[in-house]
């Protein structure tokens, strides 16, 4: 009985959060995971459902993550989760409290980004052998991350239709759904033009509108473009942990070291709250700090 009016309210909040709300479907996903989990939980150690759960069951359920070594932020991401969750509850007038109201967020120390330098980005942008349609989708996927900060996601799901030779941009459907259009800059440019005339050897047999091609001729998968970042990372001399957001921290980093304002790479990077951009002026501090302390006669 428990199990079922779960299932029916998680279903109907996360039809909420794609259809009112626009919430992209990895974060829906999210959603959905926190809260079968915290559901399970409720009906395995308390027998009640997820509509009649009180404060002191969240409280028992953070303490049994906690105790089960849970990281802090993994923590505060499900309290989000429940947080949302209950507000929706009441909002539907499926109960009259929200038995999260009350529940502080942990806190959370921010994650200092390690990026590559400007020189280890021209070593690994020089990997790919241009001369095969392989090596020259790579070459301007890798080009284009780099000039645009895009996520990896965003990357793959590029479409034919998405893009504007004439003008350089690319429109790109970001988290939450939401549009945003990016210079490429001559360099990516060429190479995209290059890519183009080539990609119909991808193709084979069968047709796809997704822009980059798998050996299969059709979309790549985030998880297969991060291979092929880490094969061409090993044929050269970089040392640094590399990362799907690798490129991503870089393009971020590299402009705000070359004085670019915060706001405007906030707008290009596609987040919504500034201080989510703010964690890469922590490297961009770091590496004018010691450029200072090299160069300065006083130092």
């Amino acid at each position: 009985m428990e199990e079922q009016l779960n299932e029916r309210l998680i279903t109907d909040f996360i039809l909420h959060l794609q259809n009112i709300e626009g919430l992209a479907l990895n974060t829906c996903k999210s959603y959905h995971n926190d809260l079968i989990i915290f559901a399970s939980f409720m009906v395995d150690n308390h027998q009640i459902s997820i509509l009649n759960v009180e404060e002191p069951h969240i409280h028992s359920y953070l303490a049994s993550r906690v105790i089960g070594g849970i990281s802090t932020t993994t923590n505060a991401r499900v309290q989000s989760s429940l947080k949302r969750f209950y507000r929706y509850l009441v909002s539907e007038n499926h109960r009259k409290d929200n038995p999260t109201s009350a529940i502080r967020r942990p806190k959370t120390t921010k994650k200092i980004l390690k990026s590559l330098t400007e020189q280890e980005i021209e070593l690994l942008l020089k990997v790919p052998n241009v001369s095969t349609a392989i090596g020259l989708r790579d070459k301007t996927m890798l080009e284009i991350l780099y000039a645009t900060g895009l996520r990896v996601s965003e990357l793959v799901n590029i479409r034919l239709y998405d893009y504007d030779l004439n003008a350089g941009v690319l429109k790109i459907m970001g988290k939450g759904s939401k549009e945003r259009l990016l210079p490429l800059g001559e360099i990516a440019l060429d190479w995209l033009i290059k890519y183009l005339d080539q990609r119909k050897h991808l193709l084979q047999s069968s047709s796809s509108n997704f822009l980059f091609l798998s050996k299969r001729g059709q979309g790549m998968t985030r998880q297969t473009f991060w291979h092929i970042i880490k094969r061409h990372a090993l044929e050269t001399d970089i040392t640094s942990t590399l990362s799907p957001h690798t490129l991503r921290h870089a393009f971020a980093t590299h402009l705000l070291n070359h004085g670019a304002d915060l706001r405007i790479v906030q707008t290009l990077l596609g987040h919504s709250n500034v201080s989510t951009t703010q964690i890469y002026t922590h490297v961009a501090n770091e590496r004018l700090a010691n450029i200072y302390k090299k160069h300065h006669p006083r130092s």
